[in-house]
């Protein structure tokens, strides 16, 4: 489903990325002990912002890409039954490239 949001200037909406989980002893952890995820997918980004001069910034992350951000970034929103944050892209700590993915997933 496409989402209809264009965020302004610098910011950009992004999706969580639910982590797997994986059980081992068979304890169960409630959906509300679980931290939320600080991994997401950028869905759309705004524009830019714009320097002393007038000239846009462009800005260094797309739609598609996977970010982490921090734990108390952005701010929470709903649309559609669907759960997104809209963040600065300051508040972007790193891009996740496909090394680097499967590189951390090998614990």
């Amino acid at each position: 489903m496409a989402v209809n949001i264009t965020p302004l200037h610098d910011r950009v909406l992004v999706r969580r990325l639910e982590e797997k989980e994986t059980v081992k002893g068979g304890i169960i952890i409630p959906d509300t002990a679980k931290e939320k995820p600080q991994e997401g997918e950028v869905i759309a980004v705004g524009a830019g912002k714009l320097n002393d001069k007038g000239e846009r910034i462009a800005l260094d992350v797309k739609p598609g890409d996977r970010v982490l951000f921090g734990k108390y970034s952005g701010n929470d929103i709903k649309i559609n039954d669907e759960e997104y944050m809209i963040l600065k892209e300051d508040e972007i700590l790193a891009k996740i490239g496909g090394a680097a993915k499967a590189a951390g997933s090998k614990k």
